[in-house]
């Protein structure tokens, strides 16, 4: 989380210091007007006025110096940002330079010696940038600069593994529900709601979630019971981490396939699947590639989906995989190429599309095993399946409802989007 707290104490020192100074000008120039009766007011009257105007034009400076070090901190935000994304600390503070020079404009100075770049132990890093800024009113009392400092941390996606599995977006009123039944553990990540709305989110008696951190925005929930450990409410949640970074892809007007299968076995070839379904319950093979499922792909009850090395990519927010009832499910991500690590995305490049929010059933309750970056935002997401190991998972939803499933959940830490697209987030 961000600390945007004002690092004042030098400006209170220098405050300090120019009270006493001003003061003891006063003090002369009264004993000097004291001791000549005939006093001239004329000039008393400029020493007073020269006060005046020092102690109302400090606020004047102060006023200058805030609105400099807010420049400077929200500059200083966007290039740590992209500076954690470089490996070595030369190139990092290269790119702070760049980005923030870009947002601030050229510095004033000496860059390098101004700023400071820490590598931490948990990968991420550390800026802190100083600047004195020169006084207009307060030099009238000796004080001829004011000393500026923010500080800034940035971590990329993927090095902070007790970041959360499950990024939960929408803010329209019961974004979580969590149904008697559910059974969700993870030791090792946690849940983000995004919602602020009343409630946020509902849980049912009989219900049991654990994660290290549910990290809720909000503060207004309704809990009728079961147990949910790590919750906090006003929490600061982490942003999508995904958002514009997932390389959208071109749509064949080509199908490789339409219509139904009736055969005990299937397999599938990458391509564009256009309104594809199945009778009665095969085994269903997609070969590893960019799967882009067009329409509605209906698998039936008592099926086996097999999706080792594959990508399935929903063109809008009307297609996607319908399961209906219990399936087996094994699906993981590639490990190389453009869609390397990302087992499921969907189109969001269009706020047409974005306008939209549909329905997606997990429904894997005769066991279900998935692996790899599952981005669904536009999706209310209904879970209904019992997984057979930990799922490593980053999955990024709209609503989610957790009806009576067993779901063991870890970070994903494989094979993800590349240095370049991956996310990242401030820390401080």
């Amino acid at each position: 989380m961000l600390a945007m707290e004002a690092d004042m104490r030098s400006i209170i020192a220098h405050m300090g210091s120019a009270i006493p100074r001003v003061g003891r000008s006063f003090q002369i120039a009264w004993r000097s007007i004291a001791v000549d009766a005939s006093g001239n007011f004329a000039l008393f009257a400029a020493l007073v006025m020269t006060i005046v105007v020092t102690g109302v034009g400090a606020s004047i400076d102060f006023h200058t110096a805030y609105v400099q070090r807010n420049k400077m901190q929200q500059s200083l935000d966007a290039a740590v940002l992209v500076g954690v994304k470089k490996t070595t600390l030369a190139d990092q503070k290269t790119a702070i330079q760049n980005v923030f020079e870009a947002n601030f404009g050229t510095w004033p100075g000496d860059f390098n010696r101004n700023l400071s770049v820490v590598q931490n132990s948990d990968k991420s890093i550390t800026a802190v940038l100083r600047q004195s800024t020169t006084t207009t009113f307060m030099a009238l009392a000796g004080i001829r600069s004011l000393d500026i400092a923010v500080k800034s941390s940035a971590i990329a996606l993927g090095s902070d593994t007790s970041g959360p599995c499950i990024y939960v977006l929408g803010s329209s009123g019961q974004d979580v529900l969590i149904n008697s039944g559910a059974n969700v553990q993870s030791t090792k990540c946690s849940m983000d709601v995004h919602s602020t709305a009343n409630p946020a989110f509902i849980m049912n008696s009989g219900s049991t979630i654990n994660f290290t951190e549910f990290c809720v925005k909000g503060t207004n929930y309704i809990k009728n019971g079961g147990t949910l450990n790590n919750l906090k409410t006003g929490c600061s949640v982490h942003a999508d981490p995904y958002a514009g970074t997932l390389t959208e892809p071109t749509v064949s007007s080509t199908c490789v396939d339409s219509g139904y299968y009736s055969t005990s076995t299937v397999t599938l070839e990458p391509g564009v699947h256009c309104g594809t379904g199945f009778n009665g319950s095969p085994t269903i093979t997609f070969k590893p590639g960019l799967h882009i499922i067009k329409g509605t792909m209906i698998i039936n009850s008592g099926a086996t989906v097999i999706a080792n090395g594959v990508t399935f990519y929903f063109p809008d927010v009307w297609s996607g995989i319908q399961a209906n009832g219990g399936l087996t499910f094994t699906a993981t991500a590639p490990t190389s190429g453009t869609y390397k690590g990302i087992l499921m995305f969907e189109k969001t490049s269009d706020a047409a599309n974005n306008a939209n929010k549909s329905q997606y059933i997990f429904n894997g309750s005769k066991g279900e095993t998935l692996e790899g970056i599952i981005y669904l935002p536009n999706r209310n997401v209904t879970y209904n399946s019992t997984t057979n190991v930990a799922e490593k998972i980053s999955m990024v939803v709209n609503q989610i409802i957790l009806n009576s499933a067993s779901w063991q959940v870890e970070p994903y830490t494989g094979a993800s989007v590349s240095a370049s697209n991956a996310g990242t987030r401030l820390t401080e």
